[in-house]
């Protein structure tokens, strides 16, 4: 499950109070399950609408049947396929769309070049507004015509993020991390742009300095194998926790959250983090500057990120607990004030009204 379903249980859960009623089609069959689990946990039992590929012959008409059948005023598309079949489908019902890209970023090959065209035209084409998720986004968007400036809007996205105090000491107990460790995070799908491979040498570094240090993993993906083989260098350095559900929990068991993306449009993981009372180290990549004000809510890295580099910012926190408290505070205070699951709802109500004024 990747940021873009996340996010999605998030909206379900807070769209009610928004005047908002969701029904959500999907089109894909997988095995893992949490995003749908987390849709009925919402009370919105998803739909399977199969597609078999982007331009398979009766893909687009079964979104259309699907959407006439669920009488929508707006469609709100997530990711490429969706974009394209969903934005066709829509048009020819004269039904307003709105699509979130929530990337910065495709993997370069001839054949994806062509499905990213054929995808940006039909979003071009047939959407009346463009989510971007940060300001970087949005200018990436319009510079690579995956949409019209007249299309594009920035909606930062939100979370839901409830503080769970003294919920970190039994995470601690069960994962064998002791009491008294300073423990570094890390929260994110296992991706090589998600950069674990930098976060391990980085963390590696800090041990002369501070010997309990630990280096907590959470999360999955195809880069695991490969991770955990590098961490079997480093002596009981990582610990890997896997996919969690119970985020807020594990977070609460941190001092310090890393994030050394390579690439990142907008990471739900440092909006937890901050409503956790958890500062950040991450990256100045994607929209990330949008969410982290260097020196008052968190620590900045300069691109390309490096270990040293990564260590460097790392240690004072570690070094100062009054430090980390202090950017802690300032990150929940930016949290509530800007990046609240409510307010992102309230907005993107906002876009659908905009969507409908303009059919």
């Amino acid at each position: 499950m990747g940021g873009a379903e996340f996010l999605l249980g998030e909206f379900a859960a807070r769209d009610p109070a928004a005047g908002l009623e969701l029904s959500v089609g999907y089109l894909h069959e997988r095995g893992d399950d949490r995003g749908r689990r987390r849709l009925r946990a919402a009370g919105v039992e998803p739909v399977h609408v199969p597609v078999t590929s982007l331009v398979g012959p009766g893909g687009w008409l079964r979104v259309r049947t699907h959407l006439q059948a669920a009488k929508a005023d707006v469609l709100h598309t997530h990711l490429g396929t969706s974009d394209f079949l969903g934005g066709i489908a829509a048009r020819s019902l004269r039904l307003p769309a709105v699509s979130t890209v929530h990337v910065m970023e495709w993997p370069r090959s001839r054949r994806n070049d062509v499905k990213v065209e054929l995808i940006s035209a039909a979003r071009r084409y047939c959407m009346a507004r463009v989510i971007a998720v940060s300001t970087p986004a949005a200018r990436w968007l319009i510079d690579h015509r995956w949409a019209r400036p007249r299309q594009v809007v920035t909606v930062h996205n939100g979370v839901h993020g409830a503080a769970r105090p003294g919920a970190g000491r039994e995470v601690r107990r069960a994962l064998g991390l002791a009491d008294d460790a300073l423990v570094i995070a890390m929260l994110s799908v296992l991706r090589e742009e998600k950069g674990h491979d930098l976060g391990i040498a980085a963390v590696a570094a800090l041990r002369a300095r501070f010997p309990g240090v630990q280096l907590l993993v959470v999360g999955d993906g195809e880069a695991r194998p490969g991770l955990e083989a590098l961490a079997a260098t480093t002596d009981g350095l990582v610990t890997f926790a896997g996919h969690r559900d119970d985020v807020m929990d594990v977070l609460d068991a941190a001092d310090v959250l890393l994030h050394p993306s390579r690439i990142d449009a907008f990471p739900g993981a440092l909006l937890e983090a901050m409503a956790a009372g958890v500062p950040v180290v991450a990256t100045a990549v994607g929209g990330i500057p949008d969410v982290v004000d260097d020196g008052r809510t968190g620590i900045l890295v300069a691109p390309p990120p490096s270990p040293a580099a990564l260590a460097a910012a790392v240690a004072p926190l570690l070094d100062d607990g009054a430090f980390r408290r202090r950017l802690a505070d300032a990150g929940r205070r930016r949290f509530e004030r800007e990046f609240s699951a409510e307010r992102w709802v309230e907005r993107v109500r906002d876009v659908y009204a905009a969507a409908l004024a303009q059919r």
